[in-house]
C-alpha cells in the first residue's frame, strides 16, 4: 500500500522518508488487495487517467476554497509513478491503495502520483471513505495494522537516537466533547483512571492491555528519550499495543494530573467494528502520529 501522505512538512530528506514508506507498505502481509476492493466499491467512483497526467500534485493540499477535495484511490489497471521534486522513487501497482493520508488525516500531499500509462482507479472522497466504512468496518483494522507496522518502525529508529530537537506536537480534540461523552456511556460510564502529574501511565517495552483517551489533563508521549507529543483533552495513546499487541513503543507520562478513559482490546475491536466514526478517529490519530515521528526522523538524519 504506497502511502503518499508521510510527512506533510518538508524535511531535510523528504525523499529517503517517502522511499522507505513505499518499501514497508509493499512488504507488508497486512494488505490484502480483496478487502480494498470491497471497501472501495462500496462507496467509490471510477476514474481513468491518460499517461503523463497527475492524480494529484506535491504540496497540494486537501479542502479550503481554492483547493479540490481530496482523494484516495485504489489502483485496476495501470501503473502510476511517485515523484519527488520532479524525479521518480516509486511505483503503484495494480491492486494498491495510495493518497489515503489526505483523506484520513487532511494531510497536504508530499509526492506527485503520476499516471505513467492509462490508469483506471477506484476513488474516494472523505464522505464516501465514512460511508465505506459504515458498510465495511473491516477495512479500517486492515489499514492500522499496516499504518501501525510503519509506525514502528519509525519509532523503533527513533528511540535509539539521541534527542532529535524538533519540536513536540500538541495532539488533543481528535475526539469533541460530544464524542468524548459519547465514548463513555458507549463503554459503560466506567470510572476513569486517574494519574498525578509526573505519575509513567505506561513504559516503552511494557505489556499493553489498554489504550488511552485524555478526558481532563494532559501526558507527555516519549519514544527514547525524545517527547514527541502532549496529548490533551479528546486525545488518544496507547492504542498501537492493541492494534497488533506487541510491546509498548512509547512512554507516557502525566504532564498534569489526567483522568484517562482506559479501553480494553475487546472493548477497541468492538468500537472499531460497531462504530465506524470511532475507527476513523483511529486511523486520524495514527496518521498524525507517523507524520510527526517522520519529522522527528528527518530532523535525526539532518
Amino acid at each position: 500500500m504506497d502511502d503518499l501522505d508521510f510527512s506533510a512538512k518538508p524535511s531535510p530528506r523528504p525523499e529517503a522518508l517517502a522511499r522507505a514508506s513505499a518499501q514497508v507498505a509493499a512488504q507488508s502481509s497486512l494488505y490484502r488487495p480483496a478487502i480494498a476492493l470491497e471497501f472501495f466499491r462500496s462507496a467509490g467512483s471510477i476514474e481513468e487517467k491518460p499517461a503523463g497526467k497527475p492524480f494529484f500534485s506535491e504540496s497540494e493540499k486537501a479542502g479550503g476554497l481554492f483547493s479540490k477535495s481530496a482523494r484516495m484511490y485504489l489502483l485496476l489497471e495501470g501503473e502510476i509513478g511517485l515523484m519527488l521534486r520532479n524525479k521518480f522513487f516509486g511505483v503503484v501497482k495494480p491492486g494498491d491503495v495510495f493518497g489515503e493520508l489526505a483523506v484520513i488525516a487532511g494531510l497536504p500531499r508530499s509526492a506527485t502520483a503520476m499516471a505513467k500509462i492509462n490508469c483506471k482507479v477506484l476513488s474516494l472522497d472523505e464522505k464516501q471513505f465514512h460511508t465505506a466504512l459504515e458498510k465495511k468496518p473491516d477495512f479500517a483494522l486492515m489499514l492500522m495494522s499496516i499504518m501501525v507496522q510503519r509506525l514502528r518502525q519509525s519509532m523503533a529508529k527513533l528511540g535509539a537516537a539521541t534527542p532529535t530537537g524538533a519540536a513536540a506536537a500538541d495532539r488533543s480534540d481528535i475526539l469533541d466533547k460530544k464524542a468524548l461523552a459519547d465514548l463513555h456511556k458507549e463503554l459503560g460510564m466506567p470510572e476513569p483512571a486517574v494519574f498525578q502529574a509526573g505519575k509513567i501511565i505506561m513504559s516503552s517495552g511494557a505489556v499493553g492491555a489498554v489504550m488511552y483517551v485524555v478526558l481532563a489533563g494532559r501526558v507527555a508521549i516519549a519514544v527514547g528519550n525524545s517527547v514527541v507529543e502532549h496529548v490533551g483533552p479528546g486525545g488518544m495513546f496507547g492504542e498501537l499495543a492493541l492494534v497488533d499487541r506487541s510491546a509498548r513503543a512509547a512512554t507516557a507520562t502525566a504532564e498534569l494530573d489526567c483522568r484517562l478513559l482506559a479501553i480494553n482490546r475487546n472493548e477497541f475491536l468492538d468500537l472499531v467494528k460497531s462504530k465506524p466514526e470511532f475507527g476513523a478517529s483511529l486511523l486520524k490519530s495514527i496518521a498524525l502520529r507517523m507524520q510527526q515521528i517522520a519529522l522527528h526522523v528527518a530532523q535525526m538524519k539532518s
